[in-house]
């Protein structure tokens, strides 16, 4: 099932492919371009402003990364896949290593031991438990203060 996010980021993909010229459309797969189109929300209305730059103009970011993933496929050069490439190479590198910083285990094992030995600190060391005896002479103390 398609979002509306994204049926809206293929109205935007496909009004902006409009303005592309007709030889890199063609580029792109058939089934591709129909799938944008019939996925896309018909009833969401976007225009490109005339007056700006491309980089200028109001769009998702689901369909800058469709566009993104558009130009790699189908309309870059193999030195600018190549750079493309690397680069999301390198990003997902960068993100594997914070997430393995930020999740790591032996951190994650080592803060619930610290905070194991603080709880352990905090109980009282010895439990005295009163004897059969204890009690007696104490229910018997309790009585007698109780009469005075």
């Amino acid at each position: 099932m398609i979002t509306k996010e994204y049926a809206m980021a293929y109205t935007e993909v496909i009004e902006i492919l409009k303005y592309v010229p007709d030889e890199d459309v063609q580029k792109i797969p058939v089934e591709k371009l129909n799938f944008y189109k019939n996925n896309m929300d018909n009833e969401y209305n976007y225009k490109l402003d005339m007056s700006k730059q491309f980089e200028e103009q109001e769009m998702s970011d689901i369909t800058k990364a469709i566009l993104a993933n558009i130009f790699r496929d189908y309309w870059a050069t193999p030195k600018q896949k190549e750079i493309i490439e690397a680069k999301e190479k390198y990003d997902l590198e960068k993100l594997e290593e914070e997430k393995r910083e930020k999740y790591n285990p032996e951190d994650i094992f080592k803060n619930k031991k610290e905070e194991f030995v603080i709880k352990k600190a905090n109980l009282p060391l010895e439990i005295k438990k009163e004897t059969f005896f204890e009690k007696l002479i104490n229910f018997i103390k309790g009585l007698f203060k109780k009469t005075n």
